[in-house]
């Protein structure tokens, strides 16, 4: 077991298939609070399966662990089919209901995005609810910036609801050159 980052009773580390039930639950809380995605049917074990698979290699999938206990979880995911953006990751992260608030979300976004930038992407986008006020302390507090909203991007139990974007770029700041 490769850890990322440890500090007191955190561990993160890569997800491991034996996480996946536990990365499964959490992500299942996400959905039934309904403040981290559209989604608002309950996901089976085959998702999380389907999903792990894709998130070897440089789509990094990273657990926290505490006590033994997987509290949370933050992934890498392709923003774009397109080339050009190839240097740009999506962001998923989430948090075990009863920990949030405890200090997971931090250090796991930080190892988040040092993985990102050992894969060479550029910047991190997010999208969030505009009343996920915790996940916007979270971004914010670790430098992301909000580009705008997607105005009635989706529907969820029937209300249209707006998405934010966030982002960060990573690295000197300085433009790459091609």
């Amino acid at each position: 077991m490769q850890k990322i980052h440890s500090e007191a009773s955190l561990c993160i580390r890569f997800v491991q298939a034996k996480d996946l039930e536990a990365v499964l639950h959490i992500y299942n809380q996400g959905i039934a609070d309904r403040i981290a995605t559209l989604e608002t049917e309950a996901k089976p074990f085959s998702y999380i399966e389907d999903w792990f698979n894709s998130h070897q290699g440089r789509y990094a999938a990273l657990a926290a662990e505490r006590h033994g206990e997987i509290v949370g979880w933050a992934a890498l995911n392709p923003y774009s089919q397109r080339c050009a953006y190839d240097g740009v990751a999506d962001l998923s992260i989430y948090v075990r209901r009863e920990h949030r608030g405890t200090g997971v979300g931090t250090p796991l976004l930080s190892a988040l995005e040092e993985q990102a930038r050992r894969q060479d992407f550029r910047k991190i986008v997010l999208f969030t609810f505009p009343f996920n006020e915790a996940g916007q302390r979270l971004y914010r507090k670790s430098g992301y910036r909000i580009v705008g909203t997607f105005e009635k991007q989706g529907v969820q139990d029937g209300r249209e609801i707006d998405v934010m974007i966030m982002e960060k770029r990573l690295g000197s700041g300085e433009d790459v050159q091609v």
